[in-house]
């Protein structure tokens, strides 16, 4: 990676301006500090393009053309040339026809996908403060154009490489950029280069260069990370690769055993080439893909925006949620009290200085409440904020240098009653007072704000007085906790607030009033193994965390999930990054900085704890459906397959004909590609999908699905004597009639007939193939036509082989929960194969 000096050396584009004195860079860009009109920078626009690294899409003939290309379609077109050869037109035609269709539903399925990710990523798109006509406002970044004016502050990812102008300084993170770990400071004068992280500070600052004219739109590679495979998909290619390997060497057997009997090596071949292709799981990770992508499209219609689909799987198996109190569990409305008046001559001078320390257009919520509780706003008329340092979670305060009308000036700041208090050095008979003051307020609920004020120099701080805040808790907040207990998971409070604040909050809620303070996670730091141990247990059994630094929500995290807990966190500044990260679920919780939106893996736009609770239950619903889809596909894998080849070895008969498999293999793909809208159980615990138990149950439903296309070949042939021809007629009704049922039974771990019931795409999508089969067999088309009578007759056998197979699901279901049961660490769930998410470190 580049050092800080190379950065400069390689974007010189953009490093010509910081030579040039701020007049003189305006001028050179066109423009003022007020600022474009809207019309000059839609004319920018439309001349520099987007402020975007513009990403490569790969032509529509190429994607087309790549379904063409690959093992699976090398397969099929060897099958159709071995056709061509022996003169079976009729298969030809078919077998190319089954190429495109499989190449339409490949091209539709990453169609479906790509158009959701798309609609995600725009929902993800950064804001930037930029000043229009002469007015600030918040704008996409994608809109800038160079000679527009920011602001830039703490949390903010830097939109464009931008030239500092006004305010006292930035501390940068550039590792994106540099690889360098620790933050550079940046003044007046200085670049900042796009997507850079803003730790400290904020700055006015001008637009010298956007998109790929940036430095890192000139050296960075897009990297696409919206397709990543998850865990879950890994494991379950594997698995499909493993089921190829049984596909293949199951027909080298075949080949062998029947160019010994003196079948046709050709037609043998080409029979061989299409029943693999129908038995393996080719659309597996399509459908997987396209299952994910609608999901994170649906989580995106709940106001919970998915940064990676991987992520989904991390949310299904969530048993702990710490949450912040701020906007997440209160309405992050403030009303404020009556202040506790120290050395201000009245109330209204503590107001009056708390405003002067405040700055309407940062749109802070404590900033607004305290500026609105002014009973005349014309009064900041009279001041002018000379210099600003806004709020930051190490100071824990904001501070203005203030110039009156009448030529004084002074400082002025509020904050965190302790950091204030300390500033002004209280002590004796003051000191007691100020912490009482802080104290009761906070049993009462109410957060405190220490304002004071000191000569222009910034010395001899006066501490004017103490203001309270109530942000009362959302209304929601206490069934949304409830119903997440009932769900399995537990919810703990994080908060920088005063430990009785939280407790209050807490006790408020009904989740417990075991608050852990800092100073108890502290001893982390210090602790020897076995007090270590002994701090895990406290934070494992905290039903919250109060006066909380940000980078202490990393050693919360990690803590829970040493101790076996799937986690997730929420997060709204540049601090909390780390601990998102490293939580399974990273949140970003509404109206979070850009720095922690980045970090997280989900993103809410909206308030409340009942979004983060509703995507886990969809993320849930989720999971069932690919696991669901998952089970099915194996057992008719191992159905279709060992069939075939048992069939052939005791009959020496094709006990299907080429068409029907490539028919069967078509039909059976149309409902499968509906299953992403399918209603799915919603498990009452936290899941996690596991191998052997998956195999399990595979298995078991394969087994099955063969003894009933077995035992109708056996009727066919040797209790009512069927020629060959009728038989295979038959064995592809009973394929197809079959398979869909059994789609029925993977769908849900209860008997069929139960809620939820199938989606109407999926219900639908099985009855019109089901009617095209009836209408193939019955009128024979290309295949040898059965009476009706038949077809009546093999609906009731398989009809009662599914009331019979759903039996022996539930048992084997049982049996498997049964053998959990005796396991103290695992802890079964209603769902799938699958075991509880706080099993997965184990």
């Amino acid at each position: 990676m580049p050092s800080d000096s190379s950065v400069k050396k390689e974007g010189q584009g953009v490093d010509k301006f910081a030579e040039m004195a701020p007049d003189a860079v305006f001028s050179e860009l066109d423009s003022t500090l007020d600022g474009l009109a809207s019309d000059e920078a839609q004319h920018r626009l439309d001349s520099h393009g987007p402020n975007a690294l513009v990403e490569e899409h790969m032509p529509l003939w190429r994607r087309l053309l790549s379904y063409f290309w690959g093992p699976i379609p090398w397969m099929i077109e060897i099958a159709a040339v071995l056709s061509a050869v022996n003169q079976d037109w009729k298969s030809f035609g078919v077998i190319v026809s089954m190429l495109l269709i499989n190449g339409g539903i490949g091209f539709w399925e990453e169609k479906s996908a790509s158009d959701a990710l798309d609609a995600l990523k725009g929902q993800l798109a950064l804001q930037a403060r930029a000043k229009r006509n002469g007015q600030w406002t918040e704008i996409e970044a994608a809109t800038l154009v160079p000679g527009d004016v920011v602001r830039v502050r703490l949390g903010d990812v830097t939109p464009a490489d931008v030239k500092l102008l006004d305010g006292d300084y930035l501390s940068v993170d550039q590792s994106a950029l540099t690889g360098e770990s620790l933050p550079v400071t940046r003044k007046s004068g200085d670049i900042a280069y796009s997507s850079s992280l803003i730790k400290e500070g904020e700055m006015v600052a001008v637009v010298c260069a956007t998109g790929a004219d940036t430095f890192i739109g000139r050296t960075a590679k897009l990297v696409q990370g919206a397709g990543a495979v998850s865990h879950f998909q890994k494991a379950v290619l594997h698995l499909g690769n493993l089921l190829i390997v049984m596909a293949v060497v199951l027909s080298a057997i075949l080949v062998g055993v029947e160019i010994v009997r003196g079948l046709p090596l050709l037609k043998l071949l080409s029979f061989v080439l299409i029943v693999v292709v129908a038995s393996i799981p080719v659309a597996l990770p399509a459908v997987l893909s396209v299952t994910m992508a609608l999901g994170a499209l649906a989580l995106s219609r709940m106001k919970a925006i998915v940064s990676r689909l991987e992520a989904i799987e991390e949310m299904a198996g969530v048993d702990i949620l710490c949450t912040d109190k701020t906007g997440t569990l209160t309405q992050n409305k403030l009303t404020l009290g009556d202040p506790v008046r120290f050395e201000a001559p009245d109330n209204a001078d503590i107001l009056l200085c708390a405003a002067l320390a405040s700055k309407e257009e940062n749109r802070d919520a404590i900033d607004n409440a305290v500026i609105e509780a002014l009973s005349d706003r014309a009064v900041l008329d009279k001041y002018r904020q000379a210099r600003f340092t806004p709020f930051d979670p190490t100071h824990k305060r904001t501070e203005a240098r203030i110039e009156a009308d009448d030529g004084s000036a002074f400082a002025v700041t509020k904050g965190a009653p302790q950091v204030i208090i300390q500033m002004c050095q209280l002590a004796g008979d003051t000191l007691e007072r100020a912490q009482e003051a802080v104290d009761k307020a906070a049993t009462k609920g109410f957060r405190t704000l220490g304002v004071a004020r000191s000569n222009e120099d910034g010395e001899n701080w006066q501490f004017l007085g103490i203001l309270p805040m109530y942000d009362p808790p959302r209304e929601d907040s206490r069934q949304t906790i409830a119903d997440a207990r009932v769900h399995g998971i537990s919810v703990k409070m994080v908060t920088g607030d005063n430990t009785a604040i939280g407790r209050e909050i807490a006790r408020e809620l009904d989740m417990g009033t075991n608050i852990l303070s800092s100073s108890r996670l502290q001893e982390a730091e210090s602790a020897n193994s076995s007090a270590g141990a002994q701090l895990a247990q406290l934070i494992e059994q905290a039903d919250g965390f109060a006066e909380v630094f940000p980078e202490q929500k990393y050693a919360i995290v990690k803590s829970l999930q040493d101790s076996g807990h799937i986690v997730a966190m929420t997060g709204d500044g540049v601090n909390d990054a780390p601990a998102l990260k490293q939580a399974e679920v990273g949140i970003a919780v509404s109206g979070a900085t850009d720095a922690a939106r980045s970090a997280a893996s989900l993103i809410l736009t909206a308030p409340g704890l009942s979004v983060i609770t509703s995507a886990v239950e969809e993320a849930r619903r989720i999971f069932e459906r690919m696991m669901s889809y998952t089970i099915y596909r194996i057992a008719m894998t191992l159905n279709i397959m060992v069939f075939v080849v048992w069939a052939m070895l005791v009959y020496n008969d094709y006990p299907l004909t080429t068409i029907m498999i490539i028919l069967l293999a078509l039909l059976d793909d149309i409902p499968i590609m509906t299953i992403a809208w399918d209603n799915a159980e919603l498990s009452a615990m936290p899941v996690k999908w596991q191998m052997g138990r998956l195999l399990t149950i595979s298995s078991v439903m394969g087994a099955m699905a063969l003894a009933e296309i077995i035992g109708l070949y056996l009727l066919a042939r040797e209790v009512f004597h069927v020629d060959v021809a009728q038989t295979q007629t038959m064995m592809f009704l009973g394929l197809i009639v079959g398979g869909h049922l059994l789609l029925f039974l993977t769908r849900t771990r209860h008997a069929f007939w139960r809620p939820p019931y199938p989606a109407w795409q999926l219900f639908s999508a099985i009855v019109a193939t089901q009617a095209v089969a009836v209408l193939f067999v019955g009128l024979g088309w290309l295949m040898t036509p059965i009476p009706w009578a038949a077809i009546g007759l093999i609906w009731l056998y398989d009809l009662a082989w599914m009331v019979v197979t759903d039996g022996v699901k539930l048992g084997a279901y049982q049996l498997m929960e049964h053998r959990a049961s005796h396991h103290r660490r695992f802890l079964e769930v209603p769902g799938h194969p699958i075991q509880p998410a706080h099993s997965r470190r184990g």
